[in-house]
């Protein structure tokens, strides 16, 4: 329909080779809603009549509802539902449905309409995996664990601080995505192809119809630049490096030899041939999407970087890379969401590996800075207690007054002092102790649940009052449109 200048259609392979109509299924709903906001606004600016605005209207209606057939000879979507209204309505009517509009301004239309939509639901399902921590984090504030650095056993912590930590971090990428809505859902329809148009059409009309809070005001920028497809797609890649660094966790955290958690049955696979098997398979999988997202990401990059200004056909392959990128991140989140609230904890051995690990160390070393000593002092004295506790093959409780006095050699120290730190400092007393703001102390671990539980509450707010703007605006087009194909 569109190869007016040209003498010959595309062959079938060529046809083939360009079309988009597999990946436009995506969009589809969008291309309608948007021609019906171009429509609209066509006749309030006294371009078409009453009676073509109706008919195109109605036309468009009727393919909300209407199961779009890859085969049909379009190269995408917009060349379809045009086809499929002037077939309806006739040229006379439904050929003046692409006044004053463009396929470029049309397709980045429709991809900033189904992102923000995805923004949406994405920070929904955000706020419910936050939520999930956040609620298992309550119930494990005395859960004893050890925590990490290097892989290396390294201090006492508590099961809920891990939680809360990881409840942070998506917070954070819940607060990306937030932001980048805001660049996404402004409105390039009215654009045109590159430079806009004579017709006086009025794109504001447009923008607050399909609930846009701005426009891409410059043609240029509106029609050829995807900078906002760039980072929205590297804001779920971050996310994604996240929720793989929690599944990496839980994937070791799950094997015998930790034995801290055991994942429920829906969350595993067994093996083919070993029936001893329960395999993290899909913890796995979200390492494995992520890779695939992080590639995606630098696939629109190279996409992006080799064009010049304005529009290229190169930009087409961008569309499918979004849909896929939606679609891993959202599973991704509710499947974590499921597995946290089902997950069994090892309270026992996770407390029982942290009380064998000699982690109370620097908490003998920080009691005796409180006695006035240096703390490189301190340090060595506790290194010291550490290498003979080791040697000894028992823990530092257990070791003599001799095994002391060695600790304290060539110092000023009392090793009665020593002796006496050590037979008051135990895992349990080092957690009550520790109250640096955010620490993994008991009382932190209160204060941090009440704050995120009160965040979480005013992120949803946040998130419903955009998502009821949009309804908002769509609803009252809809009723705009029902007045003149009434």
């Amino acid at each position: 329909m569109y190869r007016s200048r040209l003498d010959t259609d595309l062959s079938d392979i060529t046809l083939d080779y360009v079309s988009s109509i597999n990946d436009d299924s995506q969009i589809a709903l969008y291309d309608i809603i948007g021609s019906q906001a171009h429509t609209l606004m066509l006749h309030q600016q006294n371009i078409i009549t009453k009676n073509d605005a109706k008919k195109i209207l109605s036309a468009l209606e009727k393919l909300k509802k209407q199961k779009f057939d890859s085969s049909s000879g379009a190269e995408d979507i917009h060349e379809l539902i045009e086809s499929l209204v002037i077939k309806n309505v006739g040229m006379a009517s439904g050929g003046k449905m692409h006044t004053a509009r463009s396929r470029n301004d049309q397709v980045v239309l429709d991809i900033r309409m189904k992102i923000r939509d995805d923004i949406n639901i994405t920070c929904n399902c955000l706020l419910d995996t936050i939520e999930a921590l956040v609620s298992v984090a309550k119930n494990h504030q005395k859960t004893i664990m050890p925590l990490y650095t290097h892989l290396q056993q390294a201090q006492a912590g508590l099961f809920s601080h891990y939680l809360l930590a990881h409840a942070d971090v998506l917070s954070r990428d819940f607060q990306r995505l937030y932001q980048t809505y805001d660049r996404v859902n402004q409105s390039p329809l009215g654009a045109g192809p590159v430079g806009g148009t004579s017709i006086p059409i009025n794109r504001d009309t447009t923008a607050k119809l399909l609930g846009f809070d701005s426009l891409v005001e410059n043609s240029i920028d509106a029609t050829s630049t995807r900078d906002f497809v760039a980072e929205y797609v590297s804001v779920i890649a971050i996310l994604m490096t996240n929720l793989s660094k929690i599944a990496e966790d839980f994937v070791i955290w799950s094997t015998s030899e930790f034995s801290f958690i055991e994942l429920a049955d829906e969350f595993t696979s067994p093996s083919s041939v070993m029936p001893q098997k329960k395999n993290p398979d899909i913890l796995e999988l979200t390492r494995g999407k992520t890779a695939e997202i992080i590639g995606t990401l630098t696939a629109i990059l190279t996409t992006i970087k080799g064009l010049a200004s304005g529009y290229g056909r190169d930009l087409q392959q961008i569309k499918s890379s979004i849909w896929s990128t939606s679609k891993t991140s959202i599973s991704a989140l509710l499947i974590l969401k499921s597995l946290l609230l089902t997950l069994k904890v090892n309270e026992k051995q996770m407390k029982k590996v942290t009380e064998s690990s000699n982690l109370i160390a620097l908490d003998i070393a920080e009691k005796l800075v409180q006695e006035g000593i240096p703390f490189r002092v301190t340090h060595k004295i506790s290194g010291i207690l550490v290498q003979l506790a080791h040697q000894s093959k028992k823990p530092i409780s257990k070791l003599t007054s001799v095994d002391i006095k060695k600790s304290v050699s060539g110092t000023n120290v009392d090793p009665k002092l020593v002796s006496k730190i050590i037979g008051t400092t135990t895992v349990i007393s080092s957690l009550k102790d520790r109250n640096s703001l955010g620490s993994s102390g008991y009382d932190e671990q209160k204060r941090m649940i009440s704050d995120r539980t009160q965040m979480i509450n005013n992120y949803r707010i946040d998130v419903s009052s955009r998502e009821n703007k949009i309804n908002s605006s769509i609803d009252e087009m809809t009723k705009q449109i029902q007045k003149i194909i009434k």
